[in-house]
């Protein structure tokens, strides 16, 4: 039985916790905060919930494979999991509409035919042929496996298979998310709804690989599920799943520095001097913070990925309590698209943070009776990607782009301003407050291609004994890559430098 630290109540460091505790390891759980489930929290106020963090969840396989592999009750005895029909509205500035069924391609299309022109479904559903070729290629080395040492194949080789596009008597094929939208969606609506998915994670779709495909493909192949109560429901979830295996946690303690001896990690010390032995360190923190901890040989080319991947984007977003209940057939989530997303992604991206007025904005309303003081009222949580650099302390601007996202939202609310009793505004600063990371900027899940710049860190470290867990490591953020970076720590302690991932 060895004994493991883990650094971080993140959802991948706890996922790792119950694994290891399984495998008959001593595990202690250290948690600079006072709750569990980094990103994925809840506001509460006046009988009011809501999700902070993710409101949705793809993928629950990884979630399920956890509690079949940790205890006797599977995921659906200790949480209300439910498909969310449509999976997404989307709103133009056009003013065109479309809802998308959950998980089903017929759907898909009669709809996309039926909103945005008769062909438009087809070049659709064609895409996420080709998007599925590209997870099937990708899936194992980039969710399931430890980073191969040979990582270089991953980010030279685009695994997308893009149609042949003639240009200037040049024949060319799709490099970046944004040339598939523009030459095989050949929509500027469809390009929006493509572009959305990598937004959502703070990339650019006109330097993110073709590879960033499978993101909604991953939402069209395996649907998109809510947890009634909040998608904090899961992270108390594998909490109590935790502590049921006997992992033991420790809020309110912040690890300082890693502990070496004999060229291997061993232990951690606190910020009151004390310190904890170990014969394995789990990391759940974002690279630079990591670094701060200990002399960590460098990684050399991996370490250069590691800075080039930490993203400079955060989520701003408004908590809104409503009077009145949501009215029938209103769908989950609504995206509402910039109307102009070429400098929309302009100032995301420019130096120093400049923060667009008028951004994509996503609004969510669960219908979650869990999140209201009674059902004549609604909660609901619209948000936008902004830039992780800028000054949130700049109340002023931070007002003027609440009040842009308000007016977005109206698109999707009816009488929203009308039913709206109080907001509460949540910047990157409350993320950086509660996970650490740097800025409250939130990690992309890991793409092929693109030369390597959407890759993670491996889990392993040059550090004998210390290991990087959660969005910030490899395969990357969001809630299943999270999952699966635990999944895949505890197979390398487990079993060795030989583990190859799950079967």
């Amino acid at each position: 039985m060895a004994r493991i630290v883990v650094i971080g109540a993140g959802m991948g460091a706890m996922a790792a916790a119950a694994r290891l505790a399984v495998a008959g390891h001593q595990v202690v759980v250290y948690e600079r905060t006072e709750t569990y489930g980094g990103a994925v929290r809840r506001f509460e106020r006046d009988g009011f919930g809501f999700d902070t963090g993710p409101g949705l969840l793809t993928l629950p396989a990884v979630y399920r494979d956890l509690f079949v592999k940790t205890g006797k009750e599977p995921l659906e005895a200790c949480v209300d999991l439910v498909q969310v029909d449509p999976s997404s509205r989307h709103v133009f500035p056009d003013g065109t509409e479309v809802s998308l069924p959950n998980a089903s391609r017929a759907g898909v299309v009669s709809a996309l035919d039926e909103a945005l022109g008769a062909g438009a479904g087809q070049r659709w559903g064609d895409f996420l042929v080709r998007a599925r070729e590209a997870w099937d290629r990708t899936r194992r080395p980039l969710l399931e496996e430890p980073l191969w040492p040979n990582w270089q194949v991953l980010a030279d080789r685009e695994p997308y298979p893009s149609v042949p596009h003639r240009r200037l008597l040049r024949t060319r094929r799709a490099g970046t998310l944004a040339e598939v939208g523009a030459w095989e969606l050949r929509d500027p609506r469809l390009a929006a709804l493509l572009e959305c998915h990598a937004l959502a994670y703070g990339l650019d779709p006109r330097t993110a690989p073709a590879s960033a495909a499978v993101l909604p493909y991953l939402e069209h192949a395996f649907g998109t599920w809510y947890v009634r109560g909040g998608i904090r429901e899961l992270a108390r979830a594998v909490y109590e799943r935790c502590l049921a295996r006997r992992v033991e946690f420790v809020f309110g303690a912040e690890v300082t520095g890693i502990l070496e001896k004999d060229g291997r990690a061993s232990g951690v010390e606190f910020a009151d001097g004390t310190a904890a032995e170990a014969d394995h360190v789990v990391a759940g923190v974002d690279p630079i913070r990591l670094r701060g901890l200990t002399e960590l040989p460098p990684d050399g080319d991996g370490e250069v990925r590691a800075e080039a991947v930490t993203p400079g984007t955060g989520r701003l977003a408004l908590l809104l309590a409503l009077r009145g209940a949501r009215e029938a057939g209103a769908a989950h989530r609504t995206v509402v698209h910039a109307p102009d997303p070429e400098r929309e992604l302009d100032l995301l991206t420019s130096p120093g943070g400049a923060l667009p007025l008028r951004p994509t904005v996503t609004v969510l309303r669960p219908g979650d009776p869990a999140l209201t003081p009674d059902d004549a009222h609604e909660s609901v949580v619209v948000s936008a990607v902004v830039s992780a650099d800028f000054d949130w302390a700049a109340n002023a601007t931070v007002r003027r782009c609440a009040e842009s996202m308000l007016e977005a939202a109206g698109r999707a609310v009816p009488g929203l301003r009308e039913r709206l009793l109080w907001h509460e505004v949540r910047t990157p600063l409350h993320t950086w407050e509660e996970t650490g990371a740097g800025h409250g900027a939130v990690p992309a899940p890991a793409l092929a291609a693109g030369r390597g710049r959407h890759l993670h860190p491996a889990n392993t470290t040059r550090l004998p004994g210390l290991h990087r867990v959660g969005g910030w490591s490899h395969p990357g953020g969001g809630l299943p890559h999270a999952g699966m970076s635990g999944a895949l720590v505890a197979g390398l302690i487990v079993e060795g430098p030989e583990f190859r991932g799950s079967q």
